[in-house]
């Protein structure tokens, strides 16, 4: 992700999120992802929306939205979860999956959003042109998208970040602002996966203090606990050198998403647990 890209998230890595590579791999193509409907209609939907470190379509790797579901009580909630892999905050709503997700959305649901790995890409280009403005501000850039062939005006991290807000809002959901996954990044002690003091981890939780939005610190929650068990036991968590995880990576994740959903103050979340869910820790991290 050199410095901003058309895709969902940058990382949350060690010195900045920013300054990190751009993922080389293929974006998912759109048609292999059709976007799953809520199976029990009558009842709430829990959706989830980010890029491939909550869904991953490449073999042997796993991101944590995968693994949620089996958390839940499907009698009493829906877990539907749209993300894919190569998406920011900016190509997930121009290539109109954000609309078909809000499409779907009624009032009482809720929708997790995670972006960042791939926001901070090349804004312009022909092979992603997925990159985001950084920072949070009302700064734009109007471009000749390559890519798309179409004329596009490119905003900051943070404008995309309010506009799901007031989508999912404007729909009668709420929507839960949501850092993104650490990357196996660890500091110069190599022992504490490092924090960034700038970037799409440092705006999310920004936004979501400005736009008065729950926030979800999955990015701190996981670094701890990354920190806690320590490098040997990290290692086998991931399916590559430092972003993606392997089966049980996305569920030792996911387990730390339930158990910060049910530490939310007056959380909903602890009646909609199965009873594996209802087994995990709750997480009060919460400012």
């Amino acid at each position: 992700m050199n410095r901003v890209v058309l895709t969902m998230m940058i990382s949350g890595c060690a010195i900045a999120a920013i300054a990190a590579p751009d993922d080389d791999r293929p974006v998912e193509d759109a048609s292999r992802f059709r976007l799953a409907t809520p199976a029990s209609p009558d009842l709430p939907t829990l959706f989830l929306v980010g890029d491939s470190t909550v869904k991953c379509g490449t073999k042997g790797q796993r991101g944590w939205g995968e693994e949620l579901g089996k958390y839940f009580d499907p009698a009493k909630v829906n877990v539907v979860n749209h993300a894919i892999g190569g998406r920011s905050s900016r190509t997930f709503i121009t290539e109109g999956r954000w609309a078909a997700t809000l499409g779907m959305m009624k009032p009482g649901d809720v929708v997790i959003i995670q972006f960042g790995h791939n926001d901070g890409g090349k804004i312009n280009d022909d092979s992603r042109a997925r990159g985001s403005i950084r920072g949070t501000g009302d700064e734009t850039e109007e471009i000749d998208n390559i890519l798309t062939k179409k004329h596009e005006v490119v905003r900051t991290y943070g404008s995309y970040l309010r506009q799901y807000l007031a989508d999912a809002r404007a729909r009668g959901a709420t929507p839960y602002l949501c850092t993104q996954v650490p990357r196996k990044t660890w500091d110069a002690s190599g022992l504490r996966i490092g924090r960034p003091s700038d970037g799409t981890v440092v705006w999310a939780k920004r936004v979501a203090a400005e736009e008065q939005a729950t926030l979800l610190d999955l990015h701190e929650t996981v670094a701890e606990a990354y920190d806690e068990i320590g490098p040997d036991a990290v290692s086998p968590l991931f399916a590559d050198a430092h972003t993606h995880t392997t089966v049980e990576g996305a569920d030792f994740t996911a387990r730390r998403v339930v158990g910060l959903l049910a530490g939310l103050p007056d959380s909903p979340w602890p009646a909609r647990l199965s009873a594996m869910g209802a087994e995990q820790p709750v997480i009060r991290s919460q400012p």
